[in-house]
């Protein structure tokens, strides 16, 4: 090749060549947004199907009538906090002991028939989550079954889980019908009717395990049904009960109301008040 042809091919090249970078340059600029536009949407994808699988979780975990726990999550729990605190007595440390109360609302049937299942069944659910506030944030709460519920109280004995069995009789006793329809006449201040029976037992006093605690309690519900309703019964209790309901100077029976000679429930606060055996 002659060498004038040369230097204008070289010539040529060299003018081509940063064009050539330019687009070169372009190209990687936009592959870069490009991806990182495809990075974003990951992103989004993972979070999006990360908050579908919580809202699932917790769903699979929640009653869905009463928005409260449900069997399947009660279990659970319940088996979680009888190895903690197993694991804690081995340490002969820190000892956390471990109460159940098993609710039974009494009651329920009168008001299906007074104001049909659709009413019943809102008044339930109302009932259920003025229940959980009765409780701290650590406890549980869930539907047991029909119209009844268990509470799971961690680092709770005796004494503490009495006061909240009897803030919860009383919860029940003073829940009011609050969907009335408009136009409805009723007292401002009347009550649904419903009363509940509450079953105790203390881990390890009561079982070693979820099924001989949960039967315990059972057994203590039967008692406060014998005995009535609207109270609670112990363990301690099954071979001494007492006559009758509503007699409030009596270990395991709920008083009359707020001035009593026992606890003073407190049914619009969140949690339970101070009591001997339960840590704030």
């Amino acid at each position: 090749m002659p060498t004038p042809l040369l230097l204008q091919a070289l010539a040529a090249l060299g003018a081509a060549a940063p064009a050539a970078a330019g687009v070169l340059a372009l190209r990687r600029r936009r592959d870069r947004v490009e991806q990182g536009g495809r990075e974003a949407e990951l992103l989004a994808k993972i979070a999006e199907l990360a908050e579908e699988r919580d809202e699932l979780v917790r769903t699979a975990s929640c009653d869905p009538l009463t928005g409260v726990w449900n069997y399947r999550h009660l279990q659970l729990t319940l088996d979680r906090e009888i190895e903690r605190a197993r694991r804690a007595e081995a340490t002969a440390i820190d000892p956390r002991p471990l109460a159940v109360l098993l609710l039974e609302v009494d009651g329920f049937d009168a008001v299906v028939a007074e104001h049909g299942r659709t009413r019943a069944n809102a008044m339930l659910r109302d009932l259920a989550q003025r229940l959980a506030m009765e409780i701290r944030g650590c406890d549980t709460l869930g539907r047991y079954g029909g119209e009844e519920f268990l509470a799971l109280l961690p680092d709770t004995g005796p004494e503490g889980a009495a006061q909240v069995a009897e803030r919860l009789c009383w919860s029940v006793r003073r829940h009011r019908l609050t969907d009335r329809h408009p136009g409805e006449s009723a007292a401002p201040d009347a009550r649904s009717g419903l009363t509940a029976a509450v079953g105790l037992a203390v881990l390890p006093r009561d079982g070693a395990h979820a099924a001989l605690l949960l039967r315990a309690a059972d057994r203590a519900l039967a008692a406060a049904r014998a005995a009535g309703g609207d109270c609670w019964r112990s363990t301690e209790q099954l071979t001494n009960e007492p006559a009758g309901p509503n007699a409030s100077s009596t270990p395991g029976m709920v008083s009359s109301g707020p001035g009593g000679t026992t606890l003073t429930p407190h049914a619009t606060t969140v949690g339970p008040g101070p009591t001997g055996d339960r840590p704030q």
